[in-house]
């Protein structure tokens, strides 16, 4: 065979059982943040470094929509050089191709309506089921142009036909246009609030003054959103964030108000953590053995909300230690809990694995958003849990997990191209013979290397078809 003859992707992996995971590992950068600087340097004046980036499906999507865009973008290993000033807004429709990227589809069509120009923003037919109208109604009612969702029940693929934002004189002010005004809604996607926030610098840049963002209803994930405006501020721009108490909450059905002011971004140089959703797995390796993880370069200072789920495997029966640059846990998860997940719903399918090894029923509440991610993680981590011979429970914001009484069964379980189903899933072939991973290359979305860096810390091969 030819050395430049394509190999497919295995079918399937099977991960090798064995004793207790000890070790260290260092995960790769963070997709959430690489693609949120991403966003703030290709719109920043001057050019910025961006350090400890990840590579993978996500980042590369959003890289290749920005350089359509006029955006230099130079890549040597884990960093990226990045200089927006010869950014164009495109007078003919630009077509960007967002793969099932939610972040990518979701900031760039905040970000590139305030920018202004023409593009058509499209996916995988996963990513035209995924649900973007409330952005898009909230782009609406400010948009100079027009900006509409392509498929009949609110998804992508969005069309934008933009010349900016528009805004209103504040009393008192000469200047009109100088303020604008948004809502949108909270429960579905808190990325819709944080496309909102990044985009609210490049409208500033376009002369508006500041713009304020309503959040009407619960807002889901609030960490992210915490994690955006921390990143803005990196890159130079001013954020206040309001929680409305529940008398205000009342009259308005406004749960959150976000001001962004200053000047716009600027150039910076930035360094990304490594991922804390990547780094669950890992925590949950020790969990299901009783061995002992440290993941390397993360704290629970952290700006990811995410690594809040060793505070979860400790309320399990864990150990959870740490110190200056590093986090463990340590020790089996002995007991199943009840637990509001909805500030870390992007570790509710490791969670869910963990529990199938511990005594008693586990209870995942406040996730009901899951269901619009990359697939229904509710529903369908229900059917492969059950493949295994748990009993579960699915409940409107969440599901019901009791583990099987001799443990979990072999099965041949679906990912459903979900790239978190199965680098969590797997997790079960830690301690259970025969859990085979169908379509194990679904993880380039955020993690290439995953099964050769688990393979590395379990220290012995997994069994590829």
């Amino acid at each position: 065979m030819s050395s430049t003859t394509p190999v497919d992707p295995p079918v399937s992996v099977t991960v090798t059982t064995g004793g207790p995971v000890s070790g260290a590992i260092r995960p790769p950068g963070s997709k959430s943040l690489t693609n949120r600087a991403l966003i703030c340097a290709a719109m920043a004046s001057g050019t910025s470094t961006l350090t400890g980036c990840l590579r993978s499906e996500d980042t590369e999507v959003m890289i290749d929509s920005l350089r359509k865009c006029g955006v230099r973008i130079e890549i040597d290993g884990d960093s990226i050089r990045v200089d927006g000033s010869d950014r164009i807004a495109p007078d003919k429709v630009e077509p960007l191709f967002i793969a099932n990227s939610g972040t990518s589809v979701r900031f760039l069509t905040a970000a590139l309506s305030a920018a202004g120009g023409q593009y058509r923003l499209s996916g995988v037919p996963r990513m035209h089921e995924r649900p973007i109208a409330d952005l898009v109604n909230a782009l609406a009612a400010v948009q100079n142009g027009s900006i509409i969702c392509e498929s009949p029940n609110g998804c992508p693929p969005v069309l934008i036909q933009s010349d900016g934002w528009q805004g209103t004189s504040s009393v008192g002010c000469d200047t009109p246009g100088s303020q604008v005004v948004l809502q949108v809604a909270g429960n579905v996607s808190s990325q819709y609030l944080s496309g909102l926030m990044m985009a609210a610098p490049v409208a500033i840049e376009n002369g508006h003054t500041s713009v304020t963002i309503e959040v009407l209803g619960e807002l889901v994930s609030r960490p992210y959103v915490e994690m955006t405006a921390q990143t803005m501020r990196s890159f130079g721009a001013t954020i206040d964030i309001h929680d409305q108490d529940d008398d205000a909450r009342d009259r308005d059905n406004v749960s959150v108000r976000v001001i962004v002011s200053g000047e716009g971004y600027r150039g910076t140089t930035y360094a990304i953590e490594p991922d804390a959703s990547a780094a669950s797995y890992f925590w949950a390796a020790a969990a299901i053995t009783g061995g002992k993880v440290t993941v390397q370069g993360l704290t629970p200072d952290a700006m990811q909300g995410d690594v809040g789920f060793c505070d979860v495997l400790q309320q399990m029966g864990c150990t959870f230690t740490h110190d200056e640059d590093s986090m463990t846990i340590e020790g089996r998860a002995a007991n199943g809990i009840d637990v509001d997940m909805n500030k870390i719903s992007d570790t509710v399918q490791t969670l869910a694995v963990v529990a199938l090894f511990a005594q008693g029923p586990t209870r995942v509440r406040n996730v009901a958003h899951n269901r619009f991610k990359e697939t229904d993680r509710i529903g369908d981590l229900a059917c492969e849990l059950r493949k295994l011979g748990a009993e579960v429970d699915e409940h409107e914001d969440g599901l019901t997990i009791t583990p099987p009484s001799g443990g979990p069964s072999s099965a041949t379980l679906e990912t459903y191209h979900d790239h978190r189903m199965a680098m969590s899933l797997s997790l079960a072939g830690l301690c259970a013979e025969g859990v085979e991973i169908l379509d194990p290359a679904c993880t380039v979305k955020t993690y290439p290397e995953f099964f050769k860096d688990l393979e590395e810390l379990i220290g012995r091969p997994h069994r590829w078809t």
